[in-house]
């Protein structure tokens, strides 16, 4: 098939042919470019003619860059239902989510970053001599960017919206289930006024687009969030290639705690939010539960009965609290995980299987009695299976809590202050959130320990993944305190 090239104004896009599924009914619902090796050549390309010394890029006052991201947050939210509905048919998440939950953190992402434009700086240094000695805090460079399919529009401007602020420019390979949110920003990143090539998307596969990003001599950082399988063939084609800078959010397998002290109207609550939320597919997922001895049969049923409550089906439906997974290849991954958990003596309380005679569904799932060497307490569903585990003492729940590969989140639900501390600095996790859950903002570092990644993302710590520290030292004829 003939390569089409669409060059806009401020942003380039560069694609071939493929379909793209309506995940509800599993329908066809458009045709979406895909790309080649030269087409990554020739996004790289224009990021880096975009990134030369004395481009109107480069030229640009900070506080202008901040202008440009403050006006795309102006038009992300006057297509706030467009974006919301694309999120939803596209990736099968609940219309009422996508539009309050994910575009209310898409707006809050590029204004957050718009105020740090000018506010990104270095210091003067006090060394021996008569010198003078400052640093700068400059660009990286060209930024290759990999998204994931869960939250595909905010991952894509938790991406773009600290780089540009930076001054970098960018090549984002959107994840092939879920390119049009991004594609249709790109339009808006036109209107705002962003120089040509600064903003460079390349929708398309991961072993070709993805692997050409990761091992590309031409860019100078990659950030991915995805699987810990991927994001180990990232790094180390980072490595081979011209040893560019990674940032890497990653898998997880996250223990929630809950003490016999907690709040337990509250605690069933966001404990089943913090799995449940998106049909589990969230790196976050509280996909360990651990409930203390004494309350820990109330607590199963009574989360049985929540569980009970869903009402599946269509996304963009009103009432509909759950809708399909992403696609045929993780659906088949949770049965086999359900099954696996019956296999090895999980005791099987609701759900368990598919769920009607079309789309991805399947029926919301808890089990009690697991014990940590099975499956499905060991491995990353990313579905709607809840695993409710027993423990006896302080001690033994943050070991087993620990005893993992992953490190990315953890959940803590206990009216005792000090207990909470205490847990809190024991747990192995980027993120420990204390009656509470995924309470997610751009003014927090978000990543992760072990396996769940490398380097953060948001907050101030967020925008030194994105910059170069630079000394420069200058001779002079008396140094005067």
């Amino acid at each position: 098939m003939k390569t089409q090239y669409l060059l806009m104004r401020s942003f380039s896009l560069f694609y071939r042919v493929v379909a793209i599924g309506f995940v509800t009914m599993c329908s066809l619902l458009n045709w979406i470019p895909f790309d080649l090796q030269e087409d990554v050549n020739k996004a790289v390309a224009a990021a880096r003619q975009a990134f030369q010394l004395g481009s109107p890029w480069r030229t640009m006052d900070a506080s202008e860059r901040g202008r440009l991201l403050y006006k795309l947050a102006d038009l992300v939210e006057r297509d706030r239902l467009i974006l919301a509905t694309m999120e939803s048919m596209n990736g099968g998440k609940l219309f009422s989510n996508a539009y309050l939950m994910d575009l209310g953190g898409c707006l809050k992402t590029l204004r957050y970053c718009a105020g740090w434009a000018d506010k990104i700086q270095g210091r003067t240094i006090p060394s021996d001599g008569n010198f003078f000695t400052y640093t700068r805090h400059e660009p990286v460079g060209v930024c290759g960017q990999i998204l994931p399919w869960n939250f595909p529009l905010l991952m894509f401007l938790w991406k773009i919206a600290p780089a540009l602020s930076c001054g970098n420019t960018v090549v984002v390979k959107p994840a092939e289930q879920t390119p049009l949110s991004a594609l249709h920003v790109a339009t808006l990143i036109k209107e705002a006024g962003f120089p040509p090539g600064v903003v460079n998307i390349v929708p398309g596969y991961g072993p070709t687009a993805g692997a050409a990003i990761s091992s590309h001599m031409d860019i100078d950082k990659v950030a991915f969030t995805g699987s810990t399988e991927v994001g180990k063939l990232i790094k180390e084609a980072a490595g081979k290639s011209n040893l560019k800078r990674v940032t890497l959010e990653l898998g997880g397998k996250s223990p929630f705690i809950v003490f016999a002290d907690a709040d337990l109207e509250t605690a069933l609550e966001v404990t089943h939010q913090a799995l449940f939320y998106h049909q589990g597919q969230c790196c976050v997922a509280a996909s360990r539960l651990f409930v203390e001895e004494s309350i820990y049969d109330e607590f199963v049923r009574r989360s049985v009965e929540r569980a009970k409550k869903y009402v599946l089906g269509n996304p963009l439906t009103p009432g509909v609290s759950q809708g399909p997974q992403i696609d045929k290849e993780q659906y088949e991954k949770i049965l086999d995980l359900i099954e696996s958990g019956k296999k090895e003596g999980a005791k099987l309380e609701c759900g368990g299987g598919p769920w009607g005679n079309k789309g991805y569904f399947i029926q919301p799932t808890v089990f009690s009695n697991v014990s940590d060497e099975m499956r499905i307490a060991k491995e990353e569903i990313f579905g709607p299976v809840q695993q409710i585990m027993k423990f006896k003492s302080l001690d033994d729940v943050i070991k087993r809590a620990n005893n993992t590969t992953y490190g990315l989140s953890a959940g803590i639900f206990t009216k005792d202050l000090d207990k909470a501390i205490t847990v809190s600095a024991a747990l192995q996790s980027g993120t420990v959130w204390v009656n509470c859950y995924s309470v997610v903002s751009p003014q927090c570092p978000f990543g992760g320990f072990k396996m769940s990644g490398n380097g953060r993302e948001m907050g101030e710590y967020g925008f030194h993944e994105y910059t170069e520290v630079k000394t420069v030292t200058v001779k002079i004829s008396q140094k005067n305190s």
